[in-house]
């Protein structure tokens, strides 16, 4: 690739005595970077705002610059898609040489849901509403990422999504901002941990910028159409917590908001952001997203593209070349004040600083760390730990699940049975299908040989059809039939927005072939989002969503089916019963007319031809044993704007065997300045209890959880009555009601 040279003397010494000294202080870090910025030229500046990926892994159309020159001429301050101890290291080497005042590279990489290790993709977990693992699975994808060389994940992606023909509704948290934004929370801190020092923490990248997700048409990359309200209730929040949480960089989106592209959004990117929210970090690109602006049409060219991208408050440019030629003219003309390309470079010279770049550049790259940390036994249980409380029973017809497998034939069907790849879905890091453990894998080492008939069927996405008579003549040879069907690894995740979300190539005739020979059928889901099974349901006894599970998915699914887990998984979006409905999520609005004044009137919202319903409500989950909800209680009736107020419901095990659930609260405010969503998420808990337990659960409303943007555009609580509904999803009937009262104003004197 390059020619390996000699370290030079000042940069050795400089190298021994960091690694001597101490931990660098923030107070002593903001120091050296305000003198090595104090020392750098406009160049060396510019330099520092330009990121390119490897030519070797390309994760967007790139250009073919030379690299090597760029690293050599100090004009580049990241480089992503760089992978690995040895290759970060040469990298490195060359960029530390090569620099007049040895300033290292960041090296990013998009660590969506674990790097060697791979997790369950980010909806799963989310559907698993257990932050404490959320937090555990990216400790260790940051653990692992890190000793590959790699010091930046371009991870959170927080972006609410209520449309599931949307691809990347796969990598994300779900419809909830509630939720979303203490998923965030975990995060954020699973990958930076509590001091980006340690070697074993990453730099997280929360994206994307906003409102990504609102894409019209369920299209990647299309225009977004939100008012600054929903903006602000809906789609800003995760990405609020997560700067809240410290996250040290920020991506903006591609799409546009209000006309302007969010890489060229200073309201977003700088009132929001900066002003409003105190963010510190730096701003990158989407992939060449500054370059997009030509064919957004707000711009005529590069060099207009990239003056207002960086007058808007986005510091680091990936893949567009936008700053690298053009923007040293503009600060001499005075056109971009150098105060901000000094803010600019100051948060990414920052960044390395907390990393330990500044002291050792070369302290990520150690070959033999990275060796000896990847797949390790405990890592590769954690994951099977988390796809196993991701999974989410959405049907249970006569207890047939548990399956009582010490004395059945188990039939195994399906094209995604025994697919190690597809089941580590979209952006599996650097997850390899050889570690990858199947469903078909797992049932083998339960079950002996005469016990366990497998037959594919058919692929998940082409039209041949020839191996569903062998499917069908292994369920008529067993006692029960898991069928394992839904999505492969490329039919979610980015650039993947489907307009059909039913079960694609020959699937639906695969089931329905298995029906009719008449056995127990269990529907195994692998997917990266809701498909529509409103048709399928009734062919089945029992549905699992396992979605994308990862490495360990195999194992993981064979725990639930086979009770050596509860299921405790619930729903992250609404699951709807066609595309027709779509957006649908719980915390819609009300209509004028949401209701029929009689059975004959027709003049009401509705459809026709389906009910409003979904399939399946918000937080919705079964569990092999079952639970129930009384005695609410309110801590007071009446309570001042700026008061708490305490809810608590007794919660019982009803059942034969230990479970979990997930207790969640919903808020509505019944009368507002502007119109408020019929139910709101506002607390949840995931509680455990052994059969026949009760527990009493508690939860704290505050100001925060009763404020909304009101008609003036000011955030707060406004008096008037409020319910609170309290149960296992977005539907749960148990509710109480409180009155916040006119705030009380000092008397004058």
């Amino acid at each position: 690739m390059f020619a390996a040279s000699r370290l030079t003397t000042a940069f050795l010494a400089l190298v021994l005595a960091a690694a001597a000294s101490a931990a660098t202080s923030p107070t002593a870090q903001d120091a050296r970077v305000r003198e090595l910025l104090a020392r750098m030229s406009l160049e060396e500046k510019i330099g520092q705002l330009n990121q390119y990926s490897s030519r070797e892994l390309k994760t967007g159309p790139g250009s073919d610059e030379d690299l090597v020159a760029m690293v050599t001429r100090g004009q580049i301050g990241s480089l992503l898609n760089v992978i690995g101890a040895e290759e970060t290291r040469k990298w490195q080497k060359l960029a530390v040489e090569s620099s007049r005042h040895h300033i290292p590279l960041l090296f990013g990489l998009d660590v969506i849901h674990g790097y060697r290790t791979v997790f369950p993709i980010p909806l799963a977990t989310a559907a698993s509403w257990d932050l404490a693992l959320i937090e555990r699975a990216e400790r260790i994808a940051a653990t692992e990422t890190a000793a590959a060389g790699v010091h930046w994940t371009f991870a959170p992606m927080v972006d609410i999504s209520r449309d599931p023909r949307w691809g990347r509704m796969s990598e994300g948290p779900g419809e909830d901002p509630y939720l979303a934004a203490a998923i965030a929370r975990a995060r954020v801190h699973g990958f930076q941990g509590d001091d980006l020092a340690a070697v074993d923490t990453v730099l997280a990248c929360v994206k994307h910028f906003a409102a990504y997700g609102a894409a019209q048409a369920g299209r990647d990359y299309f225009t977004t159409d939100v008012t600054e309200r929903v903006l602000r209730d809906v789609y800003l929040p995760p990405f609020r917590a997560a700067v809240d949480a410290g996250v040290g960089t920020v991506m903006a989106a591609f799409n546009d908001l209000d006309g302007t592209p969010a890489s060229a959004n200073a309201f977003l990117l700088d009132r929001v952001l900066r002003r409003e929210w105190g963010f510190r970090g730096f701003v990158v690109s989407d992939w060449a997203s500054i370059r997009e602006m030509l064919e957004h049409g707000n711009v005529a060219n590069l060099h207009e593209a990239g003056l207002k991208a960086f007058a808007a408050g986005l510091d680091m440019d990936m893949e567009s070349n936008a700053y690298r030629d053009t923007l040293a003219a503009d600060v001499k003309s005075g056109v971009i004040a150098p105060a901000r390309l000094d803010a600019a470079v100051t948060a990414i010279l920052t960044a390395k600083a907390r990393l330990g770049l500044l002291d050792d550049p070369f302290r990520y790259s150690d070959e033999s760390r990275e060796k000896a940390t990847l797949l390790k036994p405990e890592f590769l249980a954690a994951a099977r730990e988390a796809a196993c409380r991701s999974c989410v029973l959405l049907k249970n017809e006569h207890g047939i699940l548990p399956l009582a497998t010490g004395n059945i034939t188990v039939g195994l069907v399906g094209p995604l049975a025994d697919a190690p790849y597809d089941q580590m879905g979209a952006w599996h890091g650097r997850g390899r299908k050889e570690d990858s453990i199947t469903l078909l894998r797992a049932l083998e080492q339960l079950l002996p040989p005469e016990r366990l008939k497998f037959a594919a069927g058919c692929a998940a996405n082409d039209l041949e059809t020839a191996g569903i008579v062998a499917a069908r003549r292994v369920a008529e040879e067993s006692d029960v039939v898991i069928v394992a069907v839904g999505e492969g690894a490329d039919q979610s995740g980015e650039a993947t927005s489907r307009a059909s979300l039913d079960l694609s190539g020959p699937q639906l005739e695969l089931l329905r072939e298995v029906h009719a020979a008449g056995k127990p059928i269990v529907l195994v889901l692998l997917t990266g989002r809701p498909l529509m099974i409103e048709a399928v349901e009734p062919l089945v006894d029992a549905i699992l969503v396992a979605w994308h599970p990862g490495t360990m998915g195999g194992p993981a699914i064979t725990d639930v089916l086979t009770g050596a887990y509860n299921p405790s998984g619930r729903l992250p979006v609404t699951w709807p019963r066609s595309v027709g409905q779509i957006p649908i999520f719980h915390a819609q609005k009300n209509s004028g007319r949401p209701q029929p004044k009689s059975a004959s009137d027709r003049y009401y919202s509705h459809y026709i031809d389906s009910p409003n319903t979904p399939l399946y409500p918000f937080g919705f989950g079964l569990s092999y044993t079952h639970f129930e909800y009384d005695q609410l209680r309110l801590s007071a009736p009446r309570i001042q704007p700026d008061a708490a107020l305490s809810v608590t419901v007794r919660v019982r095990n009803a059942g034969a065997r230990a479970g979990e659930d997930v207790v969640q609260l919903y808020l509505r405010d019944h009368v507002g300045s502007v119109t408020r969503p019929v139910r709101e998420l506002k607390g949840f808990r995931k509680i455990s209890l052994a059969a026949g337990e009760a527990q009493d659960v508690s939860f704290t409303l505050t100001p925060a959880e009763l404020a909304f943007w009101r008609a003036d555009m000011t955030f707060g609580v406004e008096p008037g009555t409020f319910s609170v509904f309290v149960g296992a999803n977005a539907m749960a009937p148990l509710t109480a009601s409180f009155e916040v009262e006119p705030a009380v104003r000092a008397a004058s004197r």
